[in-house]
């Protein structure tokens, strides 16, 4: 860990105990440094971050079960495409299962609200990218009243006991809540619409959304209070300096393959005898 941080991103940034109302979205809990010191960070630690993770998908060619989870939950423009682009980039996508849940397909709705996801569970030696998750069920189901008080209620315990399951099984989770401002919403959306580049990224109920934030606030507060664990906590990200957020989740995802223990796996071949034949070919 750089001297730069004061306290490890895990310490700093876990929700224990932390109340929405109360983020403010502008800070860089545990950082000392500012955005030039955190991008050059960010570069040297990406590197630190690619090995790792070529170790974890060594490791998985050769059998080894383990994965990574990284799980990214926001409202828009929080920023979770920018860590998808900007963190993950820095791997090699050959270790790399990506997944965005948007809205339910007909099929998806047939299914129990974790179908979609196993589905989409990373494989063993693989990092794995949830961009949106089984929270938007506990999350914009419950703000929308897609489906009645009764069954998003008993999401909240379904949810920790899939994630156990998922731990014990040997998978890292690192869910991330990413935060900002209504005011920095505003401004990204703004640039989004002044931006032909950025129309794509628009949609019209982005705007609409921002009406239920008191909402999504209690919604969001429940998902921290009740299901952050010691095996799988919340991890709260002030998000309106992208620069931070991005160096953040990269020093949550680094620590989370430093608890794995990871070394390179053996060769099941003889080097020196290989080398001996390569020599006479």
């Amino acid at each position: 860990m750089s001297e730069l941080w004061k306290t490890p991103a895990s310490r700093a940034l876990r929700a224990d105990g932390l109340r929405i109302a109360d983020i403010d979205t502008s800070a860089r809990p545990g950082f000392r440094g500012g955005k030039k010191d955190g991008e050059a960070l960010l570069t040297e630690r990406g590197k630190v971050l690619a090995g790792l993770q070529e170790k974890l998908y060594a490791n998985g060619r050769s059998g080894d079960n383990r994965s990574v989870l990284l799980v990214l939950q926001g409202m828009d423009t929080a920023g979770k495409g920018g860590i998808v682009r900007h963190v993950i980039g820095s791997v090699d996508p050959q270790g790399v299962d990506h997944a965005a849940f948007g809205v339910p397909t007909e099929e998806e709705k047939r299914h129990h609200f974790l179908w979609r996801i196993r589905k989409a569970l990373p494989r063993g030696g693989q990092l794995g990218v949830f961009d949106r998750s089984h929270y938007e069920d506990v999350l914009v189901a419950r703000v929308h009243e897609l489906v009645p008080e009764a069954v998003w209620q008993q999401r909240y315990t379904e949810i920790n006991d899939f994630e156990q399951e998922l731990t014990e099984a040997g998978t890292e989770l690192v869910k991330v809540a990413m935060f900002v401002s209504l005011d920095e919403q505003k401004r990204r959306l703004r640039e989004r619409l002044e931006r032909p580049e950025k129309y794509w990224k628009f949609s019209p109920g982005d705007i609409d959304e921002r009406a239920y934030w008191p909402a999504y606030q209690q919604a969001y507060q429940d998902v921290l209070d009740r299901t952050s664990t010691d095996y799988a906590p919340w991890y709260v990200l002030p998000a309106d300096a992208k620069w931070f957020s991005r160096l953040a989740v990269t020093e949550l995802l680094i620590e989370a393959f430093q608890k794995l223990d990871l070394s390179w796996p053996p060769a099941n071949f003889d080097p020196a005898a290989e080398l001996r034949r390569l020599d006479t070919a």
